[in-house]
């Protein structure tokens, strides 16, 4: 992994502030380019075993602040994985349907099936932050719904959801350049909101708050991958690095399931071609 991606365990506290979000490991373009395509290349080999095996499924929880390059990320990195079983799901404000359910129903709904890989474009962390932040916790309900965040996980890595968290972290000049590109940007405009400038106002209580949300539900099994994103060209393969290596602790197992079902799919096809002879 990356030595410049901070990886939080919720073992102890991280500052946001201590991460340079412009770090590039010393890598050029050009080096970065070639380590993302080979990364591309086995991810895409991974994602084909694990559909294969169908005994685990991906789960890449992706959050940010506005602009950090969540939708470029899936572009480049998710966009290896193989489209018959990837799909992405955003999370916008709950609808009314979804304001009458507990607040991980939604997400619970969108988990992949085995075989199947899936990214959250922001998630149910959007709920865990305070009101003021157009979250919708305060007190010690913030606490309580840390927990069962953390419980939810542990129940989908339980039933064999490999869950990867990652936050991509920008600084608040590359955001102010990003909003403004988009602003002065026709074919990019869209992607802009009048809360984009408040939020950007408020960035020292959102790196807060994100430093308090990330912290707060990071465990050694399922920790937060905090990747400086300052450098687009940086961030895509540090990502795809995540993903590959942990998508690796799988891979003897996976081949031998592909295997053991070739095999059987193989017999079978034989005797059912002989019944026919």
């Amino acid at each position: 992994m990356s030595s410049s991606v901070t990886t939080i365990t919720g073992e102890k506290e991280i500052r946001l502030a201590d991460v340079d979000p412009a770090a590039t490991d010393g890598l050029t373009e050009q080096e970065a380019d070639r380590q993302f395509q080979e990364l591309q290349n086995e991810l895409r080999e991974l994602h084909d075993l694990m559909m294969a095996a169908e005994t685990h499924g991906l789960l890449l929880i992706l959050q940010g602040m506005d602009a950090a390059g969540k939708d470029v990320t899936i572009e480049n990195v998710a966009g290896a994985l193989n489209p018959q079983a990837f799909r992405v799901k955003s999370f916008d404000k709950p609808t009314e349907e979804e304001r009458m359910h507990h607040f991980l129903w939604r997400a619970d709904v969108a988990t992949p099936m085995v075989g199947e890989a899936v990214v959250f474009d922001r998630s149910y962390y959007e709920q865990a932050m305070p009101e003021e932040l157009q979250g919708d916790v305060f007190g010690e309900r913030r606490a309580r719904r840390f927990e069962h965040i953390k419980a939810f996980e542990r129940i989908l890595a339980d039933e064999g959801i490999i869950v990867i968290k990652v936050f991509l972290h920008i600084g608040k000049v590359t955001q102010e350049q990003r909003l403004e590109n988009r602003q002065n940007e026709i074919d990019q405009a869209w992607k802009l909101s009048p809360s984009d400038w408040k939020k950007h106002r408020q960035w020292d209580v959102l790196i807060e708050a994100y430093e308090t949300v990330l912290n707060g539900t990071a465990t050694p099994d399922i920790p937060w991958h905090v990747v400086p994103a300052d450098h687009r060209w940086y961030h895509n393969p540090a990502v795809a690095r995540i993903v590959v290596e942990r998508l690796r602790e799988h891979r003897e197992q996976w081949e031998a399931s592909r295997r053991e079902i070739g095999e059987q799919n193989r017999k079978e096809a034989q005797e059912a071609r002989a019944e026919g002879v």
